[in-house]
């Protein structure tokens, strides 16, 4: 009766060991998974995959066990890594390691998420507790994932909306929810290089609406139809500047007038014109000489030029039948009606504020994509 009760004991006394030491590789595997997820944060600013947790512990059970291994053999003379119970516990901890690590690694990420918001990170990939928000005094603003396109811009690559996605935007505390709404904006065509934000919070500091855009760079977009730009190697003359309209004229002994264009540009001896289409393509390439003629500014390419630098974009919006803006003044429309196009007859421009508005009058707005949103919605029936 002794000896198997003495087995008995030296079996439970063996799995005990071998219990506290997988239980030991685990934590091990969980440290090192959180610390290589923090890493990956603090590197890459986002957050790190679940596989990668993982294979960190699966790595310090497999560094151990390779160590274990090469050291019983130096020193011991010889191991037998195929023994059963040798080959259960490496089954074992290799399994808890991979099991551990995964978990290891979210901690590891949430907590360098915090850590980051304490230190000052202008933005995080991740939500903020609400006592690191507390404690550290910081207004956090997390984008959605619904993100949409500003009335009147062109649309943002949807590679760059995919990039502001769930992001979490950290300011300072004590700002009211306008002055958070501008830096919001600010901060976006900052990190992001887009051309326009339309943003709208709730007085807890979430965010209702957000849509951006995007502005076309260069001149493109102020040339009219068939129209076309290049530029040559000119001679201006020192009173030319852009807008004003030139003769280009091709130098030599038998000078010839080749084309009539419009200065937009000088740097140097390069010039930008802005002339005919065709001609563009025959210019194109060639050493001139330019003669400035008289003439006064042209007011739609003004125009063009000053609404391209303002947040005011220009935009169409239709009165809907059963619209709240159906039989309202055009002055009570809230934004600048440039022009209005009724159902029938010509359009109308710069219509006088007390014209009433009928159903299928198409509105010409001049104004900012969030009061075009608002200027939508009463066009629209409620129902709708």
């Amino acid at each position: 009766m002794t000896l198997p009760l003495q087995a008995s004991v030296d079996l439970v006394a063996v799995l005990m060991r071998g219990a506290l030491q997988i239980t030991g590789l685990g934590v091990g595997a969980a440290l090192v998974g959180a610390v290589v997820a923090a890493l990956y944060r603090w590197y890459f600013r986002q957050s790190a995959h679940a596989a990668l947790g993982a294979f960190a512990g699966l790595a310090t059970v497999a560094l151990y066990l390779n160590t274990k291994t090469a050291f019983a053999s130096v020193v011991a003379g010889g191991s037998d890594i195929f023994a059963l119970g040798d080959v259960v516990f490496n089954l074992a901890a290799f399994a808890v390691g991979a099991a551990v690590g995964a978990p290891g690694a979210r901690v590891g990420d949430r907590l360098a998420v915090e850590v980051f918001a304490f230190t000052g990170s202008r933005e995080l990939d991740g939500d903020v507790s609400a006592l690191v928000r507390t404690v550290g005094r910081l207004t956090t603003v997390e984008l959605p994932d619904e993100i949409g396109d500003a009335d009147g811009y062109d649309p943002v690559p949807e590679e760059v909306k995919a990039e502001m996605r769930s992001k979490t935007l950290v300011f300072p505390r004590g700002l009211t929810v306008a002055d958070l709404e501008s830096r919001v904006a600010a901060r976006l065509r900052e990190d992001y290089d887009v051309g326009y934000v339309d943003v709208d919070l709730d007085e807890s500091g979430s965010i209702e609406y957000l849509g951006v855009g995007t502005r076309l760079a260069g001149i493109g977009p102020t040339l009219g139809p068939g129209m076309g730009a290049v530029a040559v190697t000119a001679d201006p003359p020192n009173s030319a500047s852009p807008g004003d309209v030139v003769q280009v004229w091709r130098p030599g002994p038998d000078r010839e007038r080749v084309a009539s264009a419009e200065l937009r540009g000088v740097a140097g001896d390069t010039v930008t014109l802005a002339l005919d289409a065709q001609d563009a393509e025959r210019l194109a390439g060639g050493d001139y000489r330019l003669l400035t003629l008289p003439s006064d500014q042209d007011a739609e390419r003004q125009f063009a030029a000053i609404l391209r630098g303002a947040d005011e974009t220009m935009v169409t919006v239709t009165v809907r039948e059963g619209a709240e803006l159906v039989g309202a003044a055009v002055g009570d429309v809230g934004a600048t009606v440039v022009a209005v196009r009724p159902t029938a007859g010509a359009v109308v421009p710069i219509p006088a504020r007390t014209r009433t508005l009928d159903p299928g009058d198409v509105l010409y707005l001049v104004a900012r994509p969030d009061v075009v949103r608002g200027v939508e919605a009463r066009a629209t029936p409620a129902d709708s």
